[in-house]
């Protein structure tokens, strides 16, 4: 079969092999991935360095371009010039290319010049995630990786707060911590899953809460790459929406700050914090004065 595999790839020329590669254990890539990069008069990767010990691993001397970040509209057309004589694969460090990796520029000028695209299936993060974190959910969105300010990064969080499916998230080890803690501030005390280090020797699933998982990151630091899935929006809150209200026509009585009274609302009743500022300004029309 691999023999054939092998023979249909050399009679059509011409075409973007997407290869998915492994997201830690080297033994996750397909037959078919690996014949996909055997075959190829060029592999375009977003680290040479990194590929090659791939490539190494299972004896594969295809030549390699780099493809990367702060390159990849300058290959475009060095790689269309590749692509009219052979079969060009494109691979990121790990998992799919053009999830939050790149590869998106090269798949767009592919398609706009009619040249043909075969993306095979492989490993992702985001899936293992999602199924490893087993969270009740009418489907998934993936959010990629979240900005690096915490304004932008809240900003982010408000535009898919009341969301019903399981939303997950790429961050950096360093970057946990602040993410964790927006989350609470802006989604409420939800459900979450860190998957960490997947199909790695360390690979781990530690589950809590928003508020949990940030304390124990914060006596604990955080390692390796993580995949975090939280839970959306509860799909009914009428309950916490009426005693939210309450609590917040009794801050106002109180004579607490706007953007104090929703923090609170949103943490101690769990509703997203658009509608719990929706909720506010209606105390401030309706309620007491």
């Amino acid at each position: 079969m691999a023999g054939d595999c092998v023979r249909r790839w050399a009679e059509s020329v011409g075409r973007l092999l997407v290869v998915p590669t492994p997201i830690g254990n080297l033994g996750d890539i397909t037959v078919r991935g690996l014949e996909a990069l055997r075959v190829a008069r060029l592999i375009l990767a977003e680290d040479t360095r990194h590929t090659r010990k791939l490539l190494r691993h299972y004896g594969i001397a295809t030549r390699l371009l780099s493809y990367h970040q702060h390159n990849k509209r300058q290959r475009l057309d060095q790689a269309a010039a590749e692509l009219e004589t052979g079969d060009v694969a494109l691979v990121s460090d790990a998992g799919m290319p053009a999830i939050a990796d790149p590869g998106f520029e090269l798949i767009e000028m592919a398609i706009a010049r009619g040249i043909e695209i075969d993306v095979l299936p492989g490993p992702s993060a985001v899936i293992t995630a999602v199924v490893g974190a087993a969270i009740p959910a009418p489907g998934f969105l993936f959010a990629g990786f979240l900005p690096r300010a915490s304004a932008e990064r809240r900003r982010r969080l408000q535009t898919i707060a009341a969301l019903p499916y399981s939303l997950v998230f790429y961050e950096a080890p360093h970057r946990v911590l602040p993410a964790l803690r927006d989350m609470l501030a802006i989604f409420g005390d939800r459900t979450v899953v860190a998957a960490r280090e997947l199909s790695k020797v360390h690979q781990e699933y530690v589950r809590g809460t928003l508020a949990e998982l940030l304390e124990r990151y914060s006596d604990q630091e955080p390692r390796g790459e993580f995949t975090l899935v939280v839970a959306g929006a509860a799909p009914a809150m009428g309950d916490q929406l009426v005693e939210a209200r309450v609590a917040l026509e009794e801050m106002r009585r109180q004579g607490v700050m706007a953007r104090d009274a929703v923090d609170a609302a949103v943490a101690r009743f769990g509703v997203p914090r658009n509608e719990a500022y929706d909720l506010w300004l209606e105390t401030g029309e309706h309620g007491a004065k």
